[in-house]
């Protein structure tokens, strides 16, 4: 079994070739139950969350899930993670995991994988997938909320399907929200910090955020025609990052309906309440990427894309990093030989 580091995930896993990926995965289908989720109460602390996560892909023969892509072996794998909010408040990441990934004829360990790089890249991935989709066409300018790891991966992926010529950060510490400027700023990104988020919004195509906002932090009464709203920080029922305004005038689009029904809060706090139905929900990314909607309506339609994280999407990472390590491994084994 070999282990892969956060350095080795993040020099194979391009983001086009990432996207294209994870849409086959969806195209096709996968096992997926829906993640096993455990608060873990800390005495005068935000609570820690621990997440299960797993999925598999078996052969046709074997049965156990779909088998696509055709030209992958059969893959099992499951992702720990654990999510401590107030991390930050010690410079540590707020998510942290692993990835294990298994023969699924076998059931042999293949690897250990980076958890947090991994998550990164594939959540990333998955709404840059969505964007292809409900996004304008010509969308050039991208607000990003929230100044963690997930920012710098959220540029990048995005940019990969849009022809994004202006990047603006946001944060609600303006010197973080500085700070990941200047890092895209040093990748060659046109980029500034914003400090009036409503700014940032009405002068963006693509809203995206990556907080964890229990309050939303995006009111509807901001967004105007041809807009699109990404949502990826919120994880738990309790977290909202959208209003209901929002919710009320977008197209409503999700990861998966089971898990964005459950576990989004801005999902599944507005059904409660009867806010929105689940008729309102167009369509979730396997429906979109068999082709059984469309996707965005019309230019002037307002769209909303929830994701609340899919171990289908981890797996369709983990696989293909596992194929391009693999084979620059078998690479340089013949090169010493």
């Amino acid at each position: 079994m070999r282990l892969f580091t956060a350095a080795d995930l993040a020099r194979v896993l391009d983001y086009s070739d990432l996207v294209a990926r994870i849409a086959l995965y969806f195209e096709g289908g996968c096992t997926q139950p829906v993640r096993h989720h455990h608060t873990l109460a800390r005495a005068g602390r935000d609570d820690a969350t621990l997440l299960l996560m797993p999925a598999w892909r078996l052969t046709a023969q074997g049965g156990g899930g779909a088998c696509a892509p055709a030209d992958e072996p059969a893959m099992l794998g499951v992702k720990v993670v654990s999510v401590f909010p107030d991390n930050g408040l010690r410079g540590l990441p707020a998510v942290a995991g692993s990835y294990l990934l298994i023969d699924g004829d076998s059931g042999r360990p293949l690897a250990v994988m980076d958890g947090g790089e991994l998550t990164a890249r594939r959540t990333a991935a998955a709404s840059a997938l969505a964007s292809r989709f409900l996004s304008r066409p010509d969308s050039a300018t991208l607000l990003i909320a929230g100044t963690g790891r997930l920012a710098p991966h959220l540029a990048a992926a995005h940019s990969a399907v849009r022809p994004i010529r202006r990047i603006l950060i946001w944060g609600r510490a303006p010197d973080k929200a500085a700070d990941v400027a200047r890092h895209l700023a040093d990748q060659g990104y046109a980029v500034e910090a914003v400090g009036d988020l409503r700014e940032g919004v009405d002068n963006a195509d693509i809203v995206s955020t990556a907080t964890l906002a229990r309050d939303p932090i995006i009111h509807g009464d901001w967004l105007r025609a041809g807009q699109h709203l990404d949502l990826v920080g919120g994880f738990r029922p309790t977290m909202r990052e959208a209003d209901d305004a929002a919710l009320r005038r977008a197209e409503i689009y999700v990861d998966t309906r089971e898990g964005a029904c459950r576990e989004a809060g801005d999902i599944c706090d507005p059904l409660a309440r009867k806010v929105i139905g689940e008729a309102d929900i167009a369509a979730d990314l396997g429906a979109l990427c068999r082709g059984e909607h469309a996707g965005r309506t019309a230019r002037e339609a307002i769209t909303l894309f929830k994701s609340v994280g899919a171990a289908l999407e981890d797996l369709a990472a983990a696989a293909l990093a596992y194929r391009r390590l693999d084979r620059e491994h078998l690479t340089l084994a013949g090169r010493e030989l």
